[in-house]
């Protein structure tokens, strides 16, 4: 088939972002499929250059991060970064012949600001939701691009596995959303040597984007639900260090026992991403206060790639028991007493837990198991 990924790996300018596109990219291409890597700013391209610590509207910048990451997966040639009416990569008029004949257009994440002509060509649209329950409050609440982009969609997916099922608070706007999970390129993410990787790690922002209301309820982000389990560095012997891609004005971690190293260092490119996750022992992950009050079964991106690794998660439970194993490989907490426990079970054993978290990754997240079912619900009559 012929597939058109529009994603946001130069607007991040982030190895993780870059990876969560990549393993789409990476797997499609890996199923035969001829993939071209869209990126459409809208109007304008406001990108953070980390190189000179200011935004920037120039294309040249985040269209070199761009090439730079699908250059390892043979795409640096079949893709275009453009703002209004400027692009850098293939042309508009290439990319409309590549459209006119496509079997699928794959909107991933971010709706697209200015929706072109151009994008109704192909045989197919779907959308892949992965902030699941910020996603559908923002349609409850009329956000006019993500209304516009999910208007020209006739597939509508999500990570958020509970969606419609009892627990789960997140509203369907009377639509329905399809399952899928993060995908993860095998070959790209081998199993890493088990070494004497000393750190529990994670990479984490205090905040994604602005809190939401509604209804009188209050769905927010890490700063939210983190300063729960400040202590924990104080009630294990386990070391902890986290990579903070947006620091604040103070660090509240470091008074607490936590090892915290800048996140731009560990996440400027997608090598640097992947070195850091295979160097670590196991993963800590603490999600969104959203994603943790609305019980949708949240799973990241980057804990697949842990788990790829053959590195464990202890990462917060957001309904994850509903639909996936745990306690092997996997192991949620809910607060700071059960993390704790989580971190001596898994030393207590960790071979065990190293060998389950790859088995989970082949079974569950292997991006040629997730994306032929994506494929098949896509296109199906």
């Amino acid at each position: 088939m012929v597939i058109v990924f529009a994603g946001n790996i130069g607007r991040s300018g982030i190895g993780g972002k870059a990876w969560a596109n990549m393993q789409y990219l990476a797997g499609l291409t890996a199923l035969g499929h001829d993939v071209v890597y869209l990126e459409d700013c809208g109007r304008e391209s406001w990108v953070y250059n980390w190189d000179t610590d200011d935004a920037t509207t120039d294309l040249a910048y985040p269209a070199a991060y761009v090439r730079a990451c699908l250059e390892p997966l043979g795409l640096a040639k079949k893709s275009i970064y453009r703002a209004g009416d400027r692009y850098e990569g293939m042309s508009p008029e290439d990319l409309l012949d590549v459209c006119a004949g496509a079997d699928l257009l794959i909107v991933w994440a971010d709706p697209l600001s200015v929706w072109r002509k151009a994008y109704d060509l192909p045989r197919r649209r779907i959308f892949i939701d992965v902030d699941p329950g910020f996603t559908q409050l923002a349609l409850v609440d009329g956000d006019p691009q993500l209304q516009e982009t999910l208007a020209h969609c006739e597939r509508l997916f999500t990570v958020g596995a509970n969606i419609g099922t009892p627990g789960c608070t997140i509203p369907d706007n009377g639509r329905p959303w399809l399952k899928t999970v993060p995908p993860v390129a095998l070959a790209h993410w081998p199993l890493a040597a088990n070494g004497a990787a000393a750190y529990f790690t994670s990479v984490m922002s205090w905040r994604g984007f602005r809190d939401v209301h509604h209804e009188g309820e209050f769905y927010g982000q890490k700063d939210a639900e983190f300063p729960k389990f400040l202590d924990l560095p104080r009630l294990t012997s386990q070391p902890l260090l986290v990579a903070q891609l947006v620091e604040g004005e103070a660090d509240p971690l470091a008074d607490h026992g936590w090892t915290t190293v800048p996140g731009r260092t560990v996440s400027a490119t997608p090598a640097a991403y992947q070195s850091f996750i295979q160097g670590s022992r196991a993963e800590f992950g603490v999600a969104k206060h959203g994603y943790v009050l609305t019980q949708g079964g949240w799973f990241s991106d980057r804990s697949v790639c842990y788990l790829a690794s053959g590195r464990p998660t202890l990462v917060q439970d957001t309904g994850l028991m509903n639909w996936i194993p745990t306690g092997e490989g996997i192991v949620p907490f809910r607060d700071l007493t059960e993390a704790v426990r989580g971190i001596e079970a898994i030393n207590a054993d960790y071979e065990k837990h190293r060998k389950a978290a790859r088995r989970l990754a082949e079974e569950y997240f292997a991006a040629d198991v997730v994306l032929p079912r994506l494929l098949e619900a896509s296109l199906e009559e």
